[in-house]
């Protein structure tokens, strides 16, 4: 007789959680699979520090073959669900389909950026949701300095070291923050030529801003954290603008509400989430565009199926009538309570509703500055900034060490100003429903073979990455961590 196989679709902060406590509880006894389109967990709360130069991409990339032996990985990006016959449908990197069957499933697909009808955002603006999007930013960045420092036209070089983020939640704060002392660093390497040579002067040094609709930055947590990274922002040279937003995108700048224009290359989007679009797709009951699911994260109507992570309205039982914010934080623990009662259903334990109060919240102001509440103890400064970093180290699932090495040698050495050019913007549209993945060209098609010729082979890869439309109407600042 063959082993229950559970299937867990998205390895982000809920899948890597449920996967591993899975594999430990059943230790072999059922097959957990482990379906995504990456080999790695992305520990996402430290991408800036891969955008700004301070850490190594695979700091962050967590193998996932190799921190949990007793799961299966399925490299593919899920694109359908069969109930009825309990199969789901894959698409694997080089566009090959294929199917698995299931005995319980779990869907944790986590969130993709969330977009407004402005005109023009989609077009020019970038978002910072994946790995992609950090190396394609950290390239960016660094080129644009590059090409300030080497142009005589003032105009063009004001344009090329101005930097507009919009949104100032956790993501959008920590950017800008990191990315303000990046392209400091940038511009005193690009500083050196003698009088006469083009170069970057003191008037054109980069220029960071940082908008929100929000009356505050940070408006999810407390008043005095958002005051801290306020000060420290305002202190480092980044311009914050409050109850501000784009108003139009073009290839020359950014339009604001108040009828200002600013010239730039540079627009990163920041303003939220949205559930993944698989979660429309399968047809299931949602609530606010997440999967509907009670307490104890079973999916109504389906008695095989659970749900959790950005992808579900999990019930805030601390808030009645309120849905859990969609951040690592839940992620996490909503992971560990989806693998405990999936392996209740066979008869290992007892299931638990979903119940967790925030244990405070931490961002990494760049440099020795934080801003943190854990245990909702308010804390500023480089204090903040050790404990922000310790408990980033103590919730990773590995890399710890090269982590910290990296941490060591940025804290020794200058950053360096390299770009590798392996992500070119057209690979990562703001507009994506993978944006963990960067988009490859179509093949050609190729043309048909006559009678007297011999036939072609067929390109091995295809590129599967349909743009999905926008889905929100309104901004938002929830968290994403």
């Amino acid at each position: 007789m063959s082993r229950s196989r559970i299937v867990i679709v998205g390895a982000g902060f809920a899948g890597y959680q449920a996967a591993r406590t899975l594999s430990r509880q059943f230790r072999g006894a059922a097959e957990i699979v482990l379906v995504n389109p990456n080999d790695y967990f992305l520990y996402m709360p430290l991408l800036p520090e891969v955008s700004s130069g301070i850490l190594e991409p695979r700091r962050v990339s967590v193998s996932l073959a190799g921190t949990l032996p007793r799961v299966r990985l399925v490299l593919g990006e899920v694109d359908g669900v069969d109930f009825d016959r309990r199969h789901i449908h894959y698409v694997n990197p080089e566009g090959q389909g294929g199917e698995l069957r299931y005995d319980r499933l779990l869907l944790t697909v986590g969130s993709v950026n969330k977009l407004l009808p402005i005109p023009g955002v989609a077009e020019h603006a970038h978002g910072f949701r994946g790995m992609p999007e950090a190396l394609y930013l950290r390239d960016h960045v660094t080129r644009q300095v590059a090409l300030a420092a080497s142009t005589d036209d003032p105009a063009e070089a004001e344009a090329r070291c101005t930097f507009v983020v919009v949104g100032a939640g956790y993501t959008g704060t920590e950017v800008a923050a990191h990315g303000k002392l990046f392209t400091d660093s940038l511009a005193r390497q690009h500083n050196r030529p003698p009088l006469g040579v083009p170069g970057l002067r003191d008037d054109r040094r980069p220029r960071w801003m940082l908008l929100d609709i929000a009356p505050r930055v940070l408006p999810e947590l407390d008043e005095r954290l958002s005051r801290t990274a306020h000060r420290v922002l305002r202190k480092r040279g980044v311009d914050v603008r409050t109850e501000m937003s784009v108003k139009e995108a073009t290839k020359d700048g950014v339009l604001l509400d108040d009828g200002e224009f600013i010239p730039t290359h540079s627009l990163i989007w920041c303003v939220g989430v949205r559930p993944d679009p698989l979660v429309e797709d399968i047809g299931l009951e949602t609530a606010r565009g997440r999967l509907v699911v009670d307490e104890y994260l079973r999916v109504p109507g389906q008695p095989d199926v659970m749900a959790c992570g950005d992808a579900a309205a999990v019930p805030d039982l601390t808030r009645p009538g309120e849905f859990t914010p969609m951040t690592a934080q839940h992620a996490v623990r909503q992971g560990k309570v989806a693998a405990r009662n999936l392996a209740a259903s066979y008869g290992y334990g007892a299931p638990r509703a979903y119940k967790h109060r925030d244990l405070g919240f931490m961002v990494d102001l760049g440099g020795v500055q934080g801003a943190a509440n854990p245990l909702h103890v308010p804390l500023s400064g480089p204090f903040a900034n050790l404990v922000t970093r310790g408990y980033h180290l103590a919730a990773m699932p590995g890399n710890r060490i090269r982590v910290l090495a990296d941490w060591a040698l940025d804290g020794l050495l200058p950053r360096q100003a390299v770009q590798l050019g392996l992500v070119r913007s057209w690979s990562v549209p703001l507009e994506s429903s993978s944006p963990e993945t960067a988009r490859v060209p179509e093949p050609e098609p190729q043309a048909e073979p006559d009678s007297k010729s011999e036939p072609k082979s067929e390109p091995d890869s295809k590129s599967k990455s349909e743009p999905e439309s926008a889905a929100a109407s309104e901004p938002a600042s929830e968290p994403e961590r």
